[in-house]
């Protein structure tokens, strides 16, 4: 499976940002799509997940409420929405996937794309 990131940027407090992962390669049957993020300093932490084919989601309790990870079946795309966006959303934000069941450890992912930065500034 190969991934590509896009979408990061600069944004003011309060306000939204979309970032988007597609997604090409092998079957996409029981694949998980997740997205993780990366602060200086700080551990990659599990952000928000979805079940490729049912389409259920799962969502760090930091970002419950303001974040959400849509899919796009026929584009072969995962978004992650941000919405009310605080400074400590401030990191590098990377999509990853696995096969399998929904995990929120990175080092349990075994595909990754390139890392796409967000900086929202007070």
């Amino acid at each position: 499976v190969q991934l590509q990131a896009s979408g990061g940027g600069l944004v003011q407090a309060g306000g939204s940002l979309r970032l988007s992962c597609a997604a090409s390669g092998r079957t996409f049957s029981r694949l998980i799509m997740g997205w993780f993020r990366q602060a200086p300093g700080k551990e990659r932490e599990f952000v928000a997940a979805i079940y490729w084919s049912g389409g259920s989601t799962f969502y760090a309790d930091s970002v419950k409420g303001r974040f959400t990870i849509p899919r796009d079946n026929a584009k072969n795309t995962v978004d992650l929405q941000m919405n009310s966006l605080k400074p400590e959303d401030s990191a590098v934000y990377y999509c990853a996937a696995r096969y399998g069941a929904v995990v929120v450890t990175a080092v349990q992912y075994d595909y990754w794309g390139q890392g796409t930065l967000v900086t929202v500034s007070s």
